[in-house]
């Protein structure tokens, strides 16, 4: 602890200057289309964030699209403007795919599928839209659900987060024990014997 304490305290400034050499550099590399496009791709491959980042995504593509196309917005204008907001480069890429698609004259739901971006129940249910013409409604409830989704995620998330916090800070403060304590116990134990 002494050892750790002395590094720390004569390196503070190097510490300091590489954590903020490291900020800025990886802001300049996000600010690059390649940069956003890898950081955006490894964010939804992280366990536990990934799968609610991408609930999210599905849950604001679907509601907005669903209420621009409720509100009689042509789907070409209403995929091009729910790609620049989806606040994802690969979501926002898969978009584009769709939007590219649907001028060719596909469905929406095979350029979603081929993706690999939303899951298949998604995309079996805006198929099911799309051939039934409720399109608008079909992308409505599947907003609703992929709401409950994020919520029930996020609960999940902070209940998990609670034991974890417990656990870490009873390592950090053991461990603290333990090497405070130990050495006073090495010196009891040689001066005894």
């Amino acid at each position: 602890m002494i050892a750790i304490s002395e590094f720390v305290k004569s390196k503070i400034h190097y510490i300091i200057g590489a954590v903020i050499l490291f900020a800025l550099a990886f802001r300049q590399y996000y600010k690059t289309s390649k940069g956003r496009l890898v950081v955006d791709a490894v964010m939804l491959k992280l366990p536990v964030f990934g799968i609610l980042l991408r609930k999210v995504a599905v849950a604001k593509f679907t509601r907005t699209m669903g209420t621009m196309l409720g509100s009689g917005v042509a789907i070409l204008d209403a995929l091009d403007i729910v790609a620049k907001t989806s606040g994802n480069k690969v979501v926002e890429n898969a978009i584009y795919s769709v939007r590219t698609g649907i001028a060719e004259g596909r469905t929406m739901a095979d350029p979603l599928q081929a993706s690999g971006v939303f899951p298949a129940m998604v995309c079996q249910m805006i198929a099911v839209g799309e051939s039934t013409g409720a399109l608008d409604a079909m992308l409505e409830k599947i907003a609703d659900f992929y709401d409950e989704e994020v919520d029930q995620a996020v609960e999940n998330l902070t209940a998990m987060i609670e034991p974890m916090m417990i656990v870490f800070l009873g390592v950090v403060i053991g461990g603290l024990i333990v090497a405070m304590y130990l050495p006073i116990f090495k010196m009891a134990g040689a001066v005894g014997g």
